[in-house]
């Protein structure tokens, strides 16, 4: 928008007054939301004018009223098309072929008694009822169209909207009035104060642009957390609020030691099938054991001891030295109470969040890749029913109330529970953990006292989030197909909620 229409306005209100911009509008040709935009800019530049909204009302010609303004009213033309002498009603309809004109046209001229119809013969007849017509209608319609509604009676502009021949607009306007700081040249505000007008003084003849305090800024293009991330940094709150210490879990790699015959799991195990797990070539194995642990867990599986009889098979060395990708954080947990032992033994609450690998076949709820959260609890004397206590403890944080729990077998806790949650959106019960108490063979061996027992329980990251987001298929979650306009509006994550 140029100076010269502000210039134009500001001048033509210097010299009529009070003035509305339909009136501005008419008076310099110009689009009416041209000028409104042009006093918007004048707006801007301080109080040179006040403005006042005001709303008038318009009446405009349809496309059929302006026909009926150039060619005559329905029923003018009804009335048109019979001869003095008459017609058969039927040939009506021949004369006028359009069906509204012949509809509305006739019942119109009937109403007004300028036709009749003479059923006197064998056929009816249709006549002209009087010698001349005056068509209102269209005398009514030019009048609109030469903005002169006001000289029709409102009763019949109601008539014709109808009738469809009008329609009523409300038009919204200003009154513009002189404001405070009114002049009539307009001359932009400068933005920013330069060093060159500071050192020639120029910055004191010039008008400075206010700051907008309360403009809002730029929305900054940053990233997002994802629902996974969000999740985890809930599921890390609530364990620190519960004392629970955080356990290093950087190490993927882990050796079959570790991950299995420390925690009392046969080498012939089925886990420890590569259908099941994934094992690293290059380096295939590792040789860093402690070797009197290591000969102490040997004997426990072949022999037996703490009043197990152990598996009774020839346990070997080869098969616990094979790296492997670790098939869950127990193997971080077994590190960590060993590592307890050797350094005398005090109860504990431990932690981990990370990721493990196993080698599943993909579905709506399976990756071959996903997380584990694990708690771990080391006293004296506890029982079965600390772990459920604790569960239910812990599983209330989460805000899943909707819990059922099945005996289950698990070669390193006893007894043992699979936790189960309901799914809303799947509509079906969904197994979220794990949990049961550290059997004596895993512990005994790493040093752990005969009057201390540990309880743990483990779940997945992905299953609460996708009950917690409502997500159906995991893989809509992790992985290629994952729209990042969830991951920008997913809300932030209160389990308890």
């Amino acid at each position: 928008m140029g100076f010269n229409l502000q210039e134009d306005i500001l001048k033509y209100l210097n010299a009529v007054g009070d003035v509305d911009t339909l009136d501005i509008a008419v008076h310099f040709k110009t689009d009416h939301q041209k000028i409104i935009g042009a006093v918007n800019s004048i707006q801007a530049l301080g109080e040179l004018v006040s403005t006042e909204a005001v709303s008038h009302q318009k009446w405009e010609l349809t496309e059929e009223g302006t026909v009926v303004a150039d060619k005559g009213s329905h029923e003018a033309r009804t009335f048109y098309a019979i001869s003095p002498e008459g017609m058969p009603l039927k040939d009506l309809k021949v004369n006028l072929p359009d069906k509204n004109l012949h509809s509305v046209g006739f019942s119109k001229a009937m109403a007004r008694g300028w036709i009749c119809v003479d059923k006197s013969g064998e056929v009816p007849v249709i006549r002209q009822k009087v010698s001349s017509i005056q068509d209102i209608v269209k005398d009514h319609m030019n009048l609109i169209r030469q903005q002169r509604a006001s000289e029709v009676e409102e009763n019949a502009k109601q008539d014709y909207k109808k009738r469809k021949l009008v329609n009523e607009v409300i038009l919204k306007s200003y009154i513009l009035r002189k404001g405070n700081e009114f002049r009539t040249s307009v001359s932009k505000p400068e933005t920013d104060l330069t060093s060159e007008m500071i050192s020639n003084g120029s910055w004191k003849e010039k008008s400075f642009k206010s700051y907008n305090f309360d403009a809002l800024g730029t929305p900054l293009d940053c990233g997002h957390l994802h629902p996974l991330l969000k999740v985890r940094a809930e599921f890390r709150r609530i364990f620190l609020e519960m004392g629970f210490t955080e356990m290093p879990t950087n190490n993927y790699i882990e050796s079959s030691f570790w991950n299995f015959d420390a925690l009392f799991q046969p080498q012939q195990h089925p886990a420890r099938d590569a259908h099941d797990t994934f094992f690293v070539s290059d380096p295939q194995y590792t040789k860093n054991f402690p070797t009197d642990y290591l000969e102490r867990v040997k004997c426990i599986h072949s022999n037996g001891g703490f009043g197990s009889q152990g598996y009774g098979y020839n346990w070997k060395i080869a098969e616990a030295q094979k790296n492997l990708l670790r098939t869950h954080t127990t193997a971080v947990s077994a590190r960590m109470l060993y590592k307890l032992a050797q350094e005398g033994f005090k109860p504990v609450k431990y932690f981990s969040i990370d990721r493990v690998f196993r080698n599943e076949t993909l579905d709506a709820t399976h990756l071959a890749e996903f997380h584990q959260v694990e708690g771990v609890v080391a006293d004296y004397r506890l029982t079965l029913g600390d772990l459920i206590g604790i569960l239910a403890e812990f599983f209330k944080k989460l805000g899943m109330s909707k819990l059922q729990f099945k005996p289950a077998y698990n070669p390193y806790t006893e007894p043992s529970m699979e936790i189960f949650s309901f799914h809303d959106g799947l509509g079906k019960w969904m197994e979220v953990g794990n949990s049961g108490m550290f059997r004596p063979e895993m512990l005994r061996p790493m040093g752990i006292p005969e009057e201390v027992n540990v309880i743990a329980w483990g779940l997945s990251l992905e299953r609460p989030t996708m009950i917690k987001y409502g997500i159906n298929n995991i893989r809509d979650l992790v992985g290629p197909k994952v729209d990042l306009q969830m991951v920008h509006d997913s809300p932030i994550c209160r389990l308890e909620k």
